[in-house]
């Protein structure tokens, strides 16, 4: 298909110097939209509705764009975005290439990452030339990965007026993997979109999957339970052991979530981590016991489709002690460690 054979009227206003470009909303085909879905005005990983219903927190941060991604196949000798956003994430600890940046790749290989101006309110523009061994004529898979802690209101993507665009290969799985868990399962404090490690593990293992991790704010509320028991997935993978208020609170609600999501899914693999933290102290480790109990039980009742990584294996020498940011949150090291440690449960999962 050729880009002016979708649209010809179509135009956005851009201040980009490139007289031969185009730009088409994302939500358009032959363009897939994965992670995140399109609602009253906004990209947005859960329902408004649902998340309104859950908390207060959840409902400031579903619109948060982690996880999102776009893929498609083009010939185009360049790739520029013009995205309408609001709700910026600016914090100290975390760069906004990470919390408002978008990332380009192509299969597993890093491009690019379209770098937002510090001063950014209501969204921006950029454009990627090509590496030379991209613009060789042929068509080529990418995918966009969209900010881990801003809301993206609208997203269009600028190729050259005549190139080849078609519709990226399915995934490998026939579902997405679900994550469930706290502002590290939300990304922070990756420097970019690509670095959080369910986007390592996507690019890696070519599976879709679903964010929801929620700063601050991974409770288990059972309105969050039952809609995540309603999601079609292939893999469940929670982690929110950091956002239980208490100890006594894991332990009302880690096994609950487990046996609701197991209720609906008999057969579904479910990975439960804890956090990667080396240095536990006695209440941290008390929580670890919690999650790894549920696991055990889960075991001894016959359950062959469960499980576990202890999070205070993940960051292993000799770069446990470059791994946080804050003594809490990964950097790009840290993901790494949490990507290779879930890559290679999913490995024997997909084996399976």
């Amino acid at each position: 298909m050729k880009i002016e054979e979708i649209d010809r009227n179509f135009t956005v206003s851009t201040n980009i110097d490139r007289p031969d470009m185009v730009f088409f909303d994302c939500r358009q085909t032959p363009f897939s939209v994965h992670g995140v879905f399109y609602e009253n005005g906004r990209f947005r990983r859960m329902p408004e509705a649902t998340a309104r219903t859950v908390s207060e927190g959840v409902f400031g941060l579903h619109a948060n764009t982690a996880g999102g991604r776009v893929r498609f196949v083009t010939d185009s000798p360049y790739i520029a975005i013009h995205a309408k956003m609001d709700n910026i994430g600016k914090m100290p600890h975390f760069p906004l290439t990470g919390s408002a940046g978008f990332d380009l790749y192509t299969g597993r290989r890093y491009l690019h990452t379209f770098v937002p101006p510090y001063a950014i309110t209501d969204g921006y523009e950029a454009v990627c030339d090509l590496h030379e061994d991209l613009r060789d004529g042929k068509s080529h898979e990418f995918t966009l990965h969209m900010p881990l802690y801003s809301d993206v209101c609208e997203l269009y993507i600028g190729l050259k007026k005549g190139c080849t665009l078609l519709s990226a290969q399915p995934y490998d799985l026939p579902h997405p993997v679900v994550y469930y868990g706290s502002s590290i399962t939300q990304g922070g404090c990756a420097s970019r979109p690509g670095n959080a490690y369910e986007n390592i593990v996507s690019s890696v293992l070519h599976i879709d999957h679903v964010n929801l991790g929620f700063s601050g704010n991974a409770r288990a509320e059972q309105t969050m339970t039952d809609y995540i028991r309603s999601l079609p997935m292939s893999v469940f993978v929670y982690d929110y052991d950091h956002n239980a208020p208490s100890v006594e609170h894991l332990k009302n609600t880690h096994e609950t979530l487990f046996k609701a999501v197991r209720a609906q899914y008999p057969d579904l693999p479910v990975v439960m981590m804890t956090r990667p933290q080396p240095y536990l102290n006695a209440q941290e480790k008390e929580r670890l016991q919690v999650v790894k109990q549920t696991y055990e039980n889960a075991v001894a009742g016959g359950d062959t489709n469960v499980y576990f990584i202890p999070g205070n294996t993940i960051l292993k020498p000799p770069f446990t002690h470059t791994s946080l940011v804050d003594n809490c949150h990964p950097n790009d090291s840290g993901f790494l460690a949490m990507a290779q440690a879930v890559i290679g449960v999913l490995q024997k999962i997909m084996q399976n």
